[in-house]
């Protein structure tokens, strides 16, 4: 296996070098420090979810639970078996196998041979890849985009010069190619920043509006000798862009002018500064860019006494960031500004073909935790757009659009409005099998499958609410509220859901929850199986009919994740578990051509002691949950936006918060200039940079 990149003259750290870091102190209070979940560093916690799972489930609410509905999904079942059999009626089957294999209706044999690398201790500061292949950052935290001239020195950094260079945390990536695959546009989000480890700690109120500038998103025009090869940026390039937490966003759809998001700053409720915590995304048939915003109520200070408050984790405490002392918009106390956290959670889509365009926030799509959202064109031509709420014991959505996808340039602008318009759906699951066989402890029952039926409950159907109760702009603003009241299935972290490009399939990555099965929680299901679930699952999903717009769905649980060598409730869809590359905590997904899906998880180190990674995973056949690790990355950083190319014997991952327990007097990671701590030569930095990553064949 290899560590090292293409440029001349980098060298990993030497571990002495690393020992001798001199010590240093962060700005913002480590509340979590020793009371984490197992799963991620306190310091994480408290920037990138704002102490999330150490503070009470937002979700309290009194949903019938998986175990009631069991039983009824049995009889359910054979009705619609009975009905079927009468009257030549749809069947909506659980075992998803029963349909064609995805690999079936893919091109062919992937193009990126591999033999899985080892696991990887978490301490290490390296990113791993496999023999016969290379990386190298295509751009990392502080790179120009517009100027040459722009210099990178993080001591001396002001907010001014960030909001022309390359943001902090990348997250979703993709990279839009022209057709000869020469040029190309990426594209990525900037989730959080970590001022502690990014920047000296004097003039914290310069540090506040270096990390507002550092959020948001990024346009990078892209260049290489031909297909194949690595890229490099083109600093100047006329498509290139920053979005921040200052750039001004339009809503659309039917909440846009809402009462319920105008503020002082803009009476019309139509036009917003910024997009906060951009976690993953997707990339539209029509060449846009859909990015989802997460774990916003990390950003304001509110009253915290209304039920949507505490739904959404809003409180009167001050924040980490503490941006609601440079800015009164961040502190919804303030008269005129009680709606402004209204106006983030909502998923952001972005042109980066019009770079003068505003980007847009879609009201129709529904405001909660977005992971991100992928869309994919039905057999109508309808678009669905499939959506996790990544929250523990949160639920997993649809929209369907009212007007149809048209095929071709001339109808860009009409397919660019298909996201403002439609219906808007809950997932509810059924498992199939008797509830005293869902024990928690990821034995599987009777039938050798976790799996079961399912059905979209509407919450907006073509812009009118149908949640009894609630207005149309409440169901839209106060998303989660309306999923309570018509009893959606509680789910273990929903957070990537992406769509099969070619067989249809869903897949759900639902990333851990730990407080499954604790004293007045909900116990396991047969969806989410394991009690106190470290390591999460995926799970696969088949519409009826492969339809988009069906209302009704069969699905079974593809991997139950785990090691399998110190945890014997690992499931593999069937495929023996001492051959797979353990794997924990999967957050975000990708296909090849091939078919076959990739997992890059987040998690790792705190569950299972290793470095996050990528995976590839086989879905059909023999080889069909044969779990095998790709690549790993540095200590303390997750693997984020897999873009998977094997016909160009191109992957591309975000490398975020590498080093992330570190701070700027004691750095843990290097990655990825690996030059001397605290120096700083010809644009490199020795500290940690996260960066997008391109990873080719040797």
């Amino acid at each position: 296996m290899t560590t090292t990149d293409e440029r001349p003259g980098t060298v990993p750290a030497p571990e002495a070098e690393l020992a001798a870091a001199p010590a240093g102190r962060t700005v913002l209070p480590l509340l979590m420090a020793g009371r984490t979940h197992g799963k991620r560093s306190p310091v994480t916690c408290r920037l990138k979810c704002a102490d999330a799972c150490f503070h009470d489930v937002p979700n309290t609410s009194a949903n019938e639970t998986f175990r009631d509905v069991a039983g009824a999904a049995l009889s359910r079942r054979a009705l619609l078996l009975g009905a079927a059999a009468a009257g030549g009626a749809v069947v909506i089957t659980s075992v998803v196998g029963d349909a064609a294999p995805a690999a079936a209706h893919g091109r062919g044999r992937t193009r990126l041979p591999f033999a899985p690398i080892a696991p990887v201790p978490a301490s290490t500061d390296a990113l791993v890849v496999p023999d016969g292949y290379r990386w190298s950052p295509i751009i990392r935290w502080g790179d120009p985009l517009f100027d040459a001239a722009d210099r990178f020195d993080p001591a001396t950094l002001t907010a001014e010069l960030q909001e022309r260079l390359f943001g902090y945390n990348n997250d979703y990536v993709d990279v839009l190619e022209s057709s000869d695959g020469r040029w190309g546009l990426l594209v990525a989000n900037h989730e959080y920043t970590n001022e502690g480890l990014m920047l000296p700690p004097e003039q914290l109120a310069e540090q506040r509006r270096i990390g507002m500038a550092a959020h948001g998103m990024s346009v990078v025009e892209l260049e290489r000798r031909r297909a194949g090869r690595p890229w490099r940026t083109v600093v100047g390039g006329s498509f290139n862009r920053r979005v921040t937490a200052t750039t001004p966003l339009t809503f659309t759809g039917p909440a846009a002018g809402s009462e319920l998001l105008r503020t002082a700053d803009d009476p019309t409720g139509t036009t917003v500064l910024g997009t906060l915590n951009n976690c993953a995304g997707g990339t539209t048939p029509w060449g846009t860019v859909l990015s989802g915003e997460e774990n916003v109520h990390g950003y304001f200070r509110t009253s915290g006494t209304s039920e949507a408050d505490r739904r959404y984790g809003f409180a009167d405490r001050p924040t980490a960031r503490g941006w609601e002392e440079v800015d009164p918009r961040f502190d919804a106390r303030n008269p005129g500004y009680e709606n402004e956290p209204n106006r983030f959670g909502w998923i952001v889509e972005i042109d980066p073909y019009a770079p003068h365009e505003p980007p847009v926030k879609h009201t129709a799509l529904g405001r909660f935790k977005h992971e991100g959202a992928n869309v994919v064109v039905g057999r109508s031509g309808h678009v669905a757009a499939y959506m996790g709420d990544d929250e523990r014991f949160d639920y997993l959505y649809k929209f369907v659009s009212r007007d149809r996808f048209r095929r071709g340039h001339r109808w860009r602008g009409h397919n660019k409005q298909l996201l403002t318009a439609g219906s808007l759906y809950v997932a509810r699951f059924s498992g199939d099998s008797p509830s005293e066989e869902i024990t928690g402890t990821g034995t599987l029952p009777s039938d050798g499958a976790f799996d079961g039926t399912g059905e979209w409950i509407p919450l907006v159907v073509d812009g009118v609410s149908q949640v009894p109760g609630f207005t149309t702009d409440e169901v839209l603003v106060r998303t989660r509220l309306a999923a309570d009241a018509v009893g959606a299935t509680k789910l273990d972290r929903p957070e990537d859901v992406e769509p099969h490009p070619t067989s249809g399939r869903v897949y759900v990555a639902c990333t851990n929850n730990t407080d499954r099965g604790k004293v007045g929680k909900e116990g396991a299901t047969e969806v989410n199986p394991r009690n106190a679930n470290r390591d999460g699952h995926v799970i696969e999903i088949t519409e009826a009919g492969g339809d988009v717009t069906a209302t009704t769905f069969g699905w079974q649980l593809l991997l139950v994740c785990g090691d399998p060598a110190t945890n014997g409730s690992t499931y593999f869809a069937g495929f023996p578990a001492d051959k797979v590359s353990p794997i924990s905590c999967p957050d975000n997904l990708a296909f090849d051509s091939a078919g076959d899906l990739w997992v890059s998880t987040d998690g790792a180190p705190g569950t299972i002691g290793y470095c996050d990674g990528l995976f590839k995973v086989p879905l059909s056949g023999a080889e069909r949950g044969h779990v095998q690790q790709f690549l790993s990355v540095p200590v303390g950083a997750e693997t984020c936006g897999p873009v998977i190319r094997d016909e160009d014997e191109m992957v591309y991952v975000a490398v975020q918060h590498p080093g992330e327990d570190g701070s700027w007097g004691a750095q843990q990671s290097l990655f990825p200039d690996y030059v001397a701590p605290g120096t700083v030569s010809r644009g490199r930095w020795g500290g940690p940079r996260p960066s997008v990553v391109q990873v080719w064949r040797d």
